[in-house]
């Protein structure tokens, strides 16, 4: 398939710096994230680079901006422009709302779902001791943070939840292989704290 083998290091292609500036240009004034595949198609009417060739002009760019405010970062998505974590202080002044805040339910809810999908609601209820919210589910799904991936072979046929490339990158992750590793941890309200830690950070 397009774009699989990408494992490039830029000893193989001379770096082109108008691409690497059009590159710039183009994930600034995106303001979301942007697949290699799509900036190769926005390219193809007249500079038409390789895959590659992105791919190497990316990796240029990502180290231009390592040691600045701003850092381009690489998702599941692909790419985007975001503010450093460690500057979301002063960077947070700019709005007078405050971040969101989730509630305990929620995020013991989503954090079940991350670590342990695919999973049903009668799973997530039983482990959490309570009925979960018609409304958490809806909201989560909402978010595009999950989806319906099939349902178990039951009676009554109950959904299965999965998070979603949406949820990865959110949370600035390129595979669930990069969620903090609390799999074999067995306490919730760890599980649930982790995740609100990350949407304190991501929503500052």
């Amino acid at each position: 398939m397009p774009g699989n083998d990408l494992d490039v290091s830029s000893t193989q292609f001379n770096i082109d710096k108008h691409l690497v500036n059009v590159l710039e240009a183009i994930l600034f004034a995106a303001n979301k994230v942007i697949s290699i595949d799509v900036l190769f198609n926005l390219l193809q009417e007249d500079i038409a680079p390789s895959r590659p060739e992105i791919k190497v002009a990316l990796n240029s760019l990502m180290a231009t901006y390592q040691n600045k405010g701003i850092s381009l970062v690489e998702i599941a998505g692909g790419y985007r422009f975001q503010t450093k974590k460690e500057y979301s202080t002063w960077v947070s002044r700019l709005w007078e709302e405050k971040p969101q805040k989730y509630s305990r339910a929620m995020l013991e809810t989503l954090a079940l779902i991350a670590y342990r999908q695919p999973i049903t609601r009668g799973d997530i209820e039983e482990v959490r001791g309570v009925v979960v919210s018609s409304t958490i589910m809806k909201t989560l799904q909402e978010r595009n943070w999950i989806k319906v991936v099939g349902h178990r072979d039951v009676p009554g046929r109950p959904s299965m939840y999965a998070t979603t490339k949406q949820f990865l990158d959110y949370f600035n992750l390129k595979s669930l292989e990069d969620l903090p590793s609390l799999a074999e941890i067995r306490d919730i309200d760890i599980i649930s704290k982790e995740i609100s830690a990350q949407l304190d950070l991501i929503d500052s």
